[in-house]
Formats: structure tokens, C-alpha cells, sequence
């Protein structure tokens, strides 16, 4: 038996969770990892009362209460790999500084991610720890795929790049929807649609990413909680130009006051619903504008793979929300994409097909477990 123990940090949150794995290991596309423990703790850094003051300390409170005897090794996960990592890294003082390195790509993540590991590192001595990283996945993106037509130079430079993220996610559940249909996973052609209150799409050919909708940050692509998605980038020059915005500001907009909550106020799916549903056309209108932008990237994917077997919804809005489902796939029919109303509106739990029997690609609903495919491949590494 070998015991995992991953941990998330956050700029003020840490999340966890306690895997044991059987001898000989499990499939990753396993539905049903052993969890011995998980906990949250939020406001790390914040001066509220009780508030842990540091990740130093919410780690320390977390671990006095999880039963470590025997841990085999630490899962980290790092948001930004950039181009040097393509696998998860066992850490050493070498791998810290390369993570480091990667800051100015991923300023809000990297750095407390960092702080996990070195106070893991600090507090469990001669333990492995492992980095796994979010954009590993996507290192499989040709360079047409992953290259922005801007100047070769300034791009090299600046390292411009598409490296795109949730890659443990949509790893996971492209095996899980092939596991799902009875297939190979080498043998299905998959668009997975990780829908939380972050977004992305990606095209996963054989089980390996060829093309996904964040880019160099996790600001591109889909319509988001409170990210923009896509945009003319012209709307930048023009707000900081016409409209005296410092660039901070706009970065605070792009960021944190558009999408959802930007087009209706709010950037938790459940009441957008429930606001469209009174009639709410800020509502209606941002439902429209968040599943359009789905729709026109699973039809740039299906032209991009060719053939296509599956697309599978995950994560909280994906897993949880039969309207966005069907909204994100009217008029698709003549692709081959129906989704089955009364399979879709089913009150049920776990992996499942919402398409009819007979459609020549499934859509399915597979839930996401990025703790547990950081705990496989943390046990790859150090096995």
C-alpha cells in the first residue's frame, strides 16, 4: 500500500487530500480512489481572526491532524511548467529554481505553489515530493497549434507561447470517457469541456492534447466566471489609450470583473440560471454569449481532429448544469452531436452518456478528479 498525500496551494487557500493506493496501483481512470482524508483551509494571509498567516502555518495545522505514518510521497501541483517541464519533476533544489524561474508566466499561482513545496519540504524531511504540472499535458501541441503569429524573436524571448491548462483534468477525463465508450483510449478522438468557474476546451486526439483554448495565461478562450475569454486585443490598447485605464486596471477587469459576472453580475453558474429562468435578460444574454463561444470551439476542434467519438462535459458547471449541456450544443445535430433531453435532465451521479444510443458521437458527463490523477502521477514518478 502506498500513501499520497497532494496538496494545492492557492495565494490564500491550501487544499488536500490522502490517498492510499494498493500494491501493484490503480488505473488513473479509476472512479474510485481510497481517500483517506481531505480538508480545505481558506484566508491564508488575510488578518481575520483565526486566519492562518502563512502557508507555513496552515500546512503545519493540516498535517498535525492527517495520518502521515508511511507516506510514500508529496503530490504538488504547479500551475505553470512553460516549456521545460513536460512530465511531473521529483523536486530537488534544481526543479524549485526552474518553477521560479516561471513566476513572471503565472505571477497569482506559481509563487504559492512554490511556498507548498518548500514547507512540505521543510516539514517532512526525506519525504519525495513531486511536482505535477498543469500545462504538461498540452506539451503534445504541435507548433502550429501552439504558436501565436506575432514576431518570432519577441515571442523566443518573452517565451509567447500557448501552454495551455486544467491539463490534469482534461488528462484524466479523456481516459475516463474512453474507459466510459469501452475503447483504448489510443483509439478515441475526444473534446473535453472542463467548465468551472475557470473554463477550457481541448481537443484530445488519442489521448493526447492537439489543441486546447487557454493560451499563454488562463485568460484566453472560453467564456469564464469572471475572465473575458477571448478577445480583439486592441480592446486593451484602446482602454489604456481613449479611456486613460493603467494597465493593472485592465488586467483587474479582464481578469476578475468580466465573464459571467461581468455581462450579469454574478459568476456562480446556479444563479445565472436561476436569473435567466425569472427572465433577467443580462442573464439570458450572458447565457447565450457563454455557450456560443462552446459551441464555435467544438466545431474548430472537430474540423482540427477530423473524427470525433466523444465530447465530455466535467468539472462544476460541466457535471452539474443539463441547460448549459444542451445550450452549448443546439444546432449541432448535423455533426452528429445530439444530446438526449431526458438523459441529460437525469438526476444522476458519476460517468454517463447523454447522447442517444444511436449518434455517431457521445456526449457524455465524466467527473474530474485532478487530486487523484496528480497522486498517479506523482506514484509514477517515485515508483
Amino acid at each position: 500500500m502506498s500513501r499520497v498525500l497532494v496538496l494545492n496551494c492557492g495565494s490564500s487557500s491550501l487544499k488536500y487530500r490522502l490517498f492510499d493506493v494498493p500494491a501493484g496501483g490503480v488505473d488513473p481512470a479509476d472512479p474510485a480512489p481510497v481517500v483517506v482524508a481531505s480538508g480545505t483551509v481558506e484566508r491564508i494571509g488575510e488578518s481575520e481572526p483565526g486566519a492562518p498567516k502563512d502557508h507555513a502555518e496552515a500546512l503545519a495545522a493540516a498535517m498535525a491532524e492527517l495520518p502521515l505514518d508511511g507516506l510514500t510521497a508529496v503530490g504538488h501541483r504547479v500551475v505553470h511548467g512553460g516549456l521545460t517541464f513536460t512530465a511531473p519533476a521529483l523536486v530537488d533544489d534544481a526543479v524549485l529554481a526552474a518553477i521560479a524561474d516561471l513566476v513572471p508566466l503565472a505571477p497569482l499561482h506559481n509563487p504559492a505553489n512554490l511556498a507548498g513545496i518548500q514547507v512540505a519540504r521543510s516539514l517532512l524531511p526525506g519525504v519525495p515530493q513531486v511536482a505535477v504540472f498543469d500545462t504538461a499535458f498540452h506539451r503534445t501541441l504541435s507548433p502550429a497549434a501552439s504558436t501565436y503569429a506575432i514576431d518570432a524573436e519577441t515571442a523566443e524571448r518573452y517565451g509567447i507561447h500557448r501552454y495551455g491548462f486544467h491539463g490534469t483534468s482534461h488528462a484524466i477525463v479523456s481516459r475516463r470517457t474512453a474507459a466510459l465508450l469501452g475503447r483504448p483510449v489510443e483509439e478515441v478522438n475526444t473534446i473535453t469541456l472542463h467548465l468551472g468557474n475557470g473554463a477550457s476546451a481541448c481537443a484530445v486526439e488519442g489521448g493526447r492534447s492537439v489543441g486546447t483554448s487557454m493560451g499563454l495565461s488562463p485568460l484566453e478562450g472560453l467564456v469564464m466566471g469572471t475572465r473575458s475569454g477571448d478577445l480583439d486585443p486592441a480592446i486593451i490598447f484602446h482602454l489604456h489609450r481613449v479611456a486613460g485605464m493603467p494597465l493593472d486596471e485592465i488586467d483587474e477587469l479582464l481578469n476578475r470583473r468580466s465573464g459571467l459576472v461581468g455581462l450579469a453580475g454574478v459568476n456562480d453558474m446556479r444563479v445565472l440560471l436561476a436569473k435567466r429562468a425569472t427572465g433577467d435578460r443580462a442573464a439570458a444574454l450572458a447565457f447565450e454569449v457563454y455557450c456560443r463561444r462552446i459551441r464555435s470551439y467544438v466545431g474548430a476542434y472537430y474540423a482540427d481532429l477530423g473524427r470525433l467519438d466523444a465530447i465530455t462535459f466535467t468539472a462544476g458547471v460541466g457535471e452539474n448544469a443539463p441547460a448549459v449541456r444542451a445550450g452549448a450544443l443546439a444546432g449541432l445535430d448535423r455533426l452528429g452531436i445530439v444530446v438526449d433531453p431526458a438523459r441529460n435532465e437525469a438526476a444522476e451521479c458519476g460517468a454517463r452518456v447523454i447522447s442517444p444510443p444511436e449518434s455517431p458521437v457521445a456526449v457524455c458527463v465524466v467527473p474530474t478528479d485532478e487530486e487523484w490523477e496528480i497522486a498517479t502521477q506523482t506514484l509514477g514518478v517515485v515508483a
